[in-house]
């Protein structure tokens, strides 16, 4: 191909426009639909390049129908597109194939239909299947905690190119960000997480074991790129992506030469130090949110231990002194479902994820949960 990289999102929103709306518009009228490229995918989150476009990457988009427009028509438009599209778009082809190694492109073909990615549903039925709730009606704890924030993050980001009636923007609005007493309890138990593991890289190191020191530092790493995008009220992103969405935070360009320093410390002594100026960075920034009343942001030794820490855990617990809401404050500090665990495919089920939840959260909490864990 001799044409030049369009961003995913910017491509979509011209392969709607420009051929897939006069399409939709000749053959159903004055259809009503919702038209956004949102869900899976780099270029959701922005973060696709050139590359990109050799899995799962093209002219493609959501088109949102009402549950009975889509029983009624959701077929005739995916077999209209098929015969009427182009074969390629802004010189990129509409064909997708797969590849054969479990991945799917966009593959040119010169005649007969087009097996394109413009995925025709209703809107009702897609958020049920990529949240596990109504994100219109009541949103429960359950529901907040057991959705993986990259999945949030998913429907979130991307872009609505159309909304007639505004359904997906409401329900994109209501996902924004957490409510402020699952924010607390979600920023109290990364705190938590950060706290376990602070003094392992000097005891790791003590013992000869630097290896083991490196792998709990790479850990400590991950828990404060998470927790920075949380107190900047930010979805954090799968691991692929960390990193990323991170280096877009305002912060991002002061911190991140201290973490790399971290990460390449090839002695504990050295790797803790830069941990250390890490963990005071961070916990400025949580004193500039106002959410407790200051915490001193200095570390200090380890209990009778010469190992420096934060004792981050002074940090959760005033988040959690902070939290009202009586059914929050009876759950352990496990966090939200990617918090406890990070499993690709358990993540990537929202049956999976609830149930999880559902069995750590059923002794402490709520209704729904302990129905759920029942079943």
């Amino acid at each position: 191909m001799d044409h030049s990289f369009i961003p995913g999102l910017e491509l979509s929103r011209r392969f709607y426009l420009e051929a897939v709306r006069p399409l939709i518009h000749a053959h159903f009228g004055d259809l009503p639909h919702t038209a956004a490229r949102i869900g899976t995918g780099s270029e959701v989150l922005g973060f696709d390049t050139a590359r990109s476009a050799d899995h799962e990457w093209g002219p493609r988009l959501q088109l949102f129908l009402s549950r009975d427009d889509a029983d009624r028509h959701a077929r005739d438009i995916v077999t209209t597109l098929s015969h009427e599209l182009p074969k390629t778009f802004c010189g990129y082809p509409t064909n997708f194939a797969s590849t054969g190694n479990d991945h799917v492109r966009h593959m040119e073909v010169t005649d007969g239909p087009v097996f394109h990615r413009v995925d025709v549903t209703s809107l009702d039925g897609w958020l049920a299947d990529a949240l596990g709730f109504d994100p219109l009606g009541v949103i429960t704890t359950l529901d907040w905690l057991s959705t993986p924030t990259q999945t949030l993050a998913e429907i979130t980001a991307g872009a609505v190119f159309h909304d007639r009636t505004g359904e997906l923007t409401s329900a994109r609005s209501r996902l924004t960000w957490y409510p402020d007493q699952i924010w607390r309890y979600v920023l109290a138990c990364q705190w938590a997480r950060v706290s376990q593991a602070e003094a392992f890289v000097g005891r790791c190191g003590e013992v000869g074991d630097e290896l083991g020191s490196a792998v709990v530092a790479a850990r400590q790493v991950r828990g404060l790129l998470r927790l920075c995008l949380l107190m900047d009220r930010r979805y954090p992103p799968y691991s692929k992506w960390l990193g990323s969405a991170f280096a877009r935070l305002p912060f991002a360009a002061t911190l991140t030469p201290v973490l790399i320093a971290a990460l390449a410390a090839t002695t504990w002594h050295e790797r803790e130090t830069h941990l250390a100026t890490a963990y005071s960075a961070v916990a400025a920034l949580h004193n500039r949110l106002g959410l407790t009343e200051p915490v001193d942001p200095a570390t200090r030794p380890y209990h009778d231990r010469p190992f420096q820490v934060l004792h981050a855990e002074r940090f959760s617990q005033a988040l959690v002194a902070g939290i009202t809401d009586p059914e929050l404050r009876d759950l352990p500090l496990v966090g939200a479902v990617d918090q406890f665990a990070d499993d690709p495919d358990l993540l990537g089920g929202r049956a999976a994820t609830r149930s999880a939840t559902a069995v750590l959260v059923s002794r402490f909490g709520t209704a729904d949960a302990q129905q759920l864990a029942e079943q």
